[in-house]
């Protein structure tokens, strides 16, 4: 008999297209699932893959403005989440970097749970979240503190209805553990390298590509760039754009929102990819080594396990870290770069990305499906 899967995510939106996104794609490829989210603006979209497709929604997609994110409806997506009836379904499966792992599931149905990380802004972001936005002052500060720590509580119960929890890398994991005391398998994401094109001879120009919000670092970037002089393209949206537009000086282009062609030929000419945010996985990073492009990045978080530095691996080097998040180091670090420039071989960084390919993810996850399945049916 075939079993029946429902597969559940946050959101669905022509806004939202990372890395969480990629991994529902993925599984939907392997998985015969019927797909849910707290909202969706997709299955209406002709550029979609989703385009047509029957999708399970809540009580959030009738609100106003939901199209452009529910985040600002949070003190109601928990209770939006647990609104799903999926008792017909034999497994569930969630991809969750939210609320998604909230769903309901009786006794007899094993719950799944790509974790891509623990809700951010109710911990790693919290003062991140509440230093940079108007809620986080006064009455409004105080509420909101109130909120994010109810959220907490909620967010650690409704871990404890997870079966099995996946993480996107071994940095997750240990997060998953930190905040809800459960193991964690690691299988990194898909990453679609054939999309990006590989070019061994390079331009002189460095890049980031990145949302331009706080927690990202762009602009210790550019201040790091501002004093090196060298030539720096940062391509990216976001509320902080105009605040690096006037911190950029002339050797600082910033292009603001791209199409992916366009990211993908900056991509692929640039000298380096340049990074300073802790990243969960950080798929950009690959994509970057993907075209032989080699990394600068801040050494920490997923960074540590998708990029080989040159200071551990110096016959297959992809780029190298620099240890502490400001802008000298940084600035040692592209020093050091270009002193070592002719060791970085881009048929290495290719094939280091070539690890994280899509049929890599869809063999691990499909086999450690199978193992759940068999040691849930055991416990039954």
């Amino acid at each position: 008999m075939s079993l029946k899967y429902a597969l559940v995510h946050e959101w669905l939106t022509p806004k939202a297209t990372g890395g969480s996104e990629l991994v529902v794609q993925e599984i939907l490829k392997h998985v015969d699932a019927d797909l849910y989210a707290l909202i969706d603006f997709e299955s209406t979209n002709p550029q979609s893959y989703l385009f047509g497709r029957s999708i399970g929604t809540t009580f959030l997609q009738h609100l106003p403005n939901a199209y452009n994110g529910v985040q600002k409806y949070l003190p109601l997506l928990p209770l939006a989440i647990e609104q799903l009836d999926l008792r017909e379904y034999d497994v569930i499966l969630s991809s969750s970097h939210a609320v998604a792992k909230g769903i309901l599931t009786t006794p007899q149905q094993p719950h799944i749970c790509y974790c891509h990380t623990p809700m951010r802004y109710a911990w790693d972001l919290t003062f991140d979240y509440l230093r940079s936005s108007r809620l986080g002052r006064g009455v409004q500060g105080f509420l909101t503190r109130y909120l994010l720590h109810r959220l907490r509580q909620w967010d650690v119960l409704s871990a404890n209805r997870v079966d099995y929890f996946i993480a996107n890398s071994h940095h997750t994991a240990r997060r998953i553990w930190r905040c809800y005391r459960r193991q964690a398998e690691v299988i990194y994401p898909p990453v679609n390298i054939e999309r990006f094109p590989f070019q061994a001879q390079k331009e002189d120009f460095y890049l980031t590509v990145s949302r331009l919000v706080s927690y990202k670092k762009v602009s210790l970037i550019v201040e790091a760039f501002n004093q090196l002089e060298r030539p720096l393209v940062v391509i990216g949206d976001g509320p902080e754009l105009e605040t690096i537009r006037n911190l950029a000086r002339p050797n600082v282009k910033v292009l603001g929102f791209q199409p992916d062609s366009v990211v993908e030929q900056y991509l692929a000419k640039a000298k380096a990819f340049v990074y300073a945010a802790i990243e969960d996985f950080g798929i950009a990073l690959v994509e970057a080594q993907a075209c032989g492009t080699p990394v600068i990045a801040y050494g920490a978080g997923g960074a540590l396990e998708t990029v080989r530095d040159i200071r551990q691996h110096s016959d297959r080097a992809t780029g190298l870290f620099f240890l502490t998040q400001s802008a000298a180091a940084l600035i040692e670090a592209v020093k050091t770069f270009e002193e070592s420039k002719g060791v970085f071989s881009p048929e290495m960084s290719r094939l280091n990305a070539a690890e994280f390919a899509p049929n890599v993810f869809g063999d691990r996850y499909l086999s450690f499906l199978e193992q759940c399945q068999e040691d849930f049916q055991s416990r039954l």
